[in-house]
């Protein structure tokens, strides 16, 4: 089976957006991780992720999300997220994940929020 997937990083300001689109499950995890942690590695501390274009998420998406969280927190970094879809909404807040993260309808409010 087949998985669309793409990540890309871009600099914005102060802030590292990742974007990423299609599903966040078991089998992309591991790049989301990856590409992420390479970009706190390289002294990117205040990220957004875009997940905008996610239109699935599982246990291991939200895990790599909570790693990500994780690993950043201890350089006093910075994670907020943009997502719109309804049901990934649902899921942070049936997890209770939407009290962790920070959670916006787009990119430019997430950049915004104080």
């Amino acid at each position: 089976m087949r998985h669309e997937f793409e990540i890309s990083h871009r600099e914005e300001n102060e802030w590292t957006i990742v974007e990423i689109r299609g599903e966040a499950d078991m089998y992309t995890a591991p790049q989301i991780r990856e590409h992420v942690f390479d970009r706190i590695r390289a002294g990117h501390h205040r990220l957004i992720l875009d997940l905008l274009g996610v239109q699935f998420m599982d246990s291991t998406g939200l895990g790599a999300l909570v790693g990500i969280r994780n690993l950043i927190a201890p350089h006093g970094g910075e994670l907020r997220l943009a997502i719109n879809h309804p049901g990934i909404r649902r899921i942070f807040a049936i997890t209770g994940l939407h009290h962790v993260f920070p959670i916006y309808e787009t990119v430019d409010l997430a950049k915004a929020a104080q």
